[in-house]
């Protein structure tokens, strides 16, 4: 089912080794033509735009984009409470680690009289998409809303798509999990024209709870979607800033002949089972292993629920086998492929684990599967994909916090660099910068 790469006895160039990973992601640029008119129209037109974007491509138009309290509220009143108990926790997991990031003002004395400061404002309001689409994702209000709450954040917005089966409204776990966070604005419209009139805004419709409500534009999304979302996330990024450009969702895990062959083959699966495009690799020195997987693989799929989208997650080009003489050359393997999610099953995992340069998130040995980080390992399940973990990083409280440098200087700390600005700024060929800091001396001592 896996299909295999044999990288031993061969040391090959990073640029060799990042061709020959499976890799497989999805081409934004091919649907940007259709999704240009989508948020174009929404620009101009917002709300009735967008609701009739949702008729065509969701099959519903809800009353109103903002959906009211009462819905949100009887959506939690009606949670299973084995569900509503599992979401507090991981609600509360996620607060504890999230907590944690908060960055605090820094003060640099640079001269006598001369003081740049650090300081970390939130971001005014944010939009936090949650998909729709193959499964139902109340973890991903979670992983959104948590983290910019404990930013301090002050205005925020779910924007989920409207569902045929629940009256236009979002699937009411998703409704759920935005009241027990506290979220009172919550929009039905997914899909690019979420993304866009999350970007614009507008007026609701007079069925709204608050007739004529303004919705007004955020400044920053964030969340993850498919490919049309991605592309509008794209399309709309200078207008509002955007998290990151998120693909398919992606597993590797590294292991050695110590690793358990059965568990390796569920969390591959577990990963397959989102989407026919997830990617699903194991790294391994371990010819042993890999057969064993397979075996296990076989079994696994066939009594999987969803094993059509599993098995052509699996056969896909985006997964497979990678065959590496060592340990070493597996890490090397991991740093250039840069997981999402990454799981080190080796023997001293831990110190394994500590050598890995790219990660979304590492899940360090075998009592740390993927699917606790998706829910309540506290960690964030919002993660940088196709690489891209080599230079980014998954959502966190700092996602929303923007670092402004204060500048204070005195007459006295000014006047001691004075020379060096206008020296420097005739280098640079700027006059006026230098007239800038002339000027305030040109009346003589003070």
């Amino acid at each position: 089912m896996l299909a295999r790469t044999d990288l031993r006895g061969a040391t090959p160039t990073l640029a060799e080794l990042r061709r020959a990973l499976p890799r497989g992601g999805t081409d934004v640029n091919a649907v940007l033509d259709t999704v240009a008119p989508v948020v174009h129209e929404i620009a101009e037109r917002g709300v009735d735009a967008a609701l009739e974007f949702g008729a065509t491509f969701d099959g519903v138009r809800p009353t109103s984009v903002r959906v009211p309290a009462t819905v949100i509220a009887a959506a939690l009143a009606d949670l299973d409470p084995a569900v509503a108990d599992a979401l507090r926790e991981s609600i509360t997991r996620a607060r504890k680690v999230h907590a944690d990031q908060r960055r605090e003002t820094s003060r640099t004395q640079v001269v006598d009289g001369g003081v740049v400061s650090e300081k970390w404002i939130p971001v005014r309001r944010v939009g936090l998409y949650v998909p729709g689409g193959n499964a139902v994702y109340p973890s991903s209000v979670i992983m959104n809303v948590v983290p910019a709450q404990e930013a301090g954040v002050g205005s925020l917005v779910i924007a989920s798509p409207p569902q045929k089966d629940f009256g236009g409204w979002p699937h009411p776990t998703i409704l759920a999990a935005c009241a027990l966070l506290d979220v009172d604005e919550v929009w039905a419209v997914g899909g690019a024209q979420g993304v866009a009139l999350l970007t614009y805004g507008g007026t609701d419709t007079d069925a709204a709870d608050d007739p004529g409500a303004i919705l007004d534009p955020v400044d920053l999304i964030t969340g993850p979607g498919n490919i049309y979302v991605t592309a509008a996330k794209r399309l709309c990024r200078g207008v509002v800033g955007i998290d990151s450009e998120a693909g398919p969702t992606e597993i590797a895990i590294l292991a050695d002949d110590s690793a358990d062959a059965g568990i390796l083959a569920s969390d591959l699966i577990s990963q397959a089972e989102h989407d026919v495009l997830a990617a699903s690799v194991l790294v391994t020195d371990s010819v042993d292993l890999a057969d064993a997987v397979d075996v296990a693989l076989d079994t696994q799929v066939a009594a999987t629920k969803h094993r059509e989208r599993v098995t052509t997650a699996l056969s896909g080009k985006q997964s497979g086998v990678v065959l590496v003489d060592d340990l070493e050359a597996g890490l090397a393997v991991v740093d250039a492929y840069a997981a999402e999610h990454l799981e080190i099953q080796t023997r001293d995992a831990a110190s394994v684990a500590d050598r890995v340069h790219n990660a979304g998130a590492i899940f360090v040995g075998p009592y740390a599967p993927v699917s606790l980080g998706d829910y309540c390992a506290g960690s964030n399940h919002v993660l940088p994909t196709s690489g891209s973990a080599r230079f980014a990083s998954g959502l966190s409280v700092q996602t929303f916090l923007k670092g402004v440098h204060v500048i204070d200087y005195d007459e006295a700390a000014l006047r001691e660099v004075a020379d060096k600005v206008v020296t420097l700024a005739d280098a640079e060929d700027l006059p006026g910068h230098g007239d800038a800091v002339r000027q305030r001396f040109a009346g003589g001592e003070r």
